[in-house]
């Protein structure tokens, strides 16, 4: 790379780092709302399994790798505050619910062990960077179409009430940096999951736009409901989302 490009792959790998930072602090307000119930609410601890698997393997990728240190330096946040999520959540989970991420966890750290010694012992040199690459590329792309669920959701019930505008700009701008750095890197594991994550983000904003005033519609069958009762309420219903569906969103999180 001539120093032009370096300055541009340094500059948006530095912008990817801030706005993943920020991704990653988004579920904050969940947790302190779990902390204040003292209960986790019915939220589900798979979005942040999820997370915490994807920033195990991109750190795993970035080690391998030389000169990847922005890939490291926020992966190994992610794992850090994934782990600090799933031990909150832990904390005020039900007894089913802490079983359930528990086996998770060890899922997790089956997978990732798998993947570490079958590189590391069948593999070296470009083909274990290449193998990783293709691997953590695959595990991205399948991230990034979690939000397909959300879209439809949204689509079906006219409501972007767990879609909200500026998780899904954020998610945009973060796939838009990933996708030059790795550009710029000539890093295609990185860059080309990352044109998937681009364009649902688009997507995502579009729909918000849509069905934004659809707020407006629920307020006014809420109001018949109450006058008149019967069908009117189970189209009410119909309109409804459930509580755990703006999770989902969360999966996109990554590089």
């Amino acid at each position: 790379m001539n120093s032009t490009t370096e300055k541009l792959a340094f500059l948006f790998g530095l912008l990817g780092n801030i706005v993943s930072f920020m991704v990653f602090l988004a579920p904050m307000p969940t947790f302190y709302r779990i902390y204040q119930k003292k209960s986790s609410e019915g939220f589900q601890s798979i979005p942040y399994v999820v997370a915490l698997l994807s920033a195990m393997l991109l750190l795993y990728y970035g080690l391998l790798k030389t000169n990847a240190m922005l890939i490291i330096s926020i992966n190994a946040f992610g794992i850090v505050i994934e782990l600090a999520y799933l031990i909150f959540y832990f904390t005020y989970a039900p007894k089913k619910q802490r079983i359930f991420t528990l086996k998770l966890v060890l899922l997790v750290i089956v997978m990732y062990g798998l993947t570490v010694a079958i590189t590391i012992f069948l593999l070296s040199g470009t083909k274990r960077v290449s193998a990783v690459g293709w691997i953590c590329a695959v595990f991205n792309i399948a991230v990034f179409a979690a939000p397909l669920s959300i879209m439809r959701q949204v689509i079906r019930t006219r409501s972007v009430e767990y879609m909200p505008f500026t998780l899904s700009l954020f998610l945009t701008l973060c796939a838009t940096m990933w996708f030059f750095y790795g550009l710029f890197t000539q890093d295609y594991y990185i860059a080309l999951p990352n044109v998937l994550g681009f364009l649902f983000g688009i997507a995502q904003m579009i729909l918000y736009m849509v069905y934004r005033n659809s707020g407006k519609d629920h307020n006014e069958i809420e109001a018949k409901t109450s006058t008149n009762g019967g069908d009117l309420e189970m189209r009410y219903k119909q309109l409804s989302v459930t509580s755990t569906s703006h999770q989902k969103l969360y999966r996109s999180i990554s590089t």
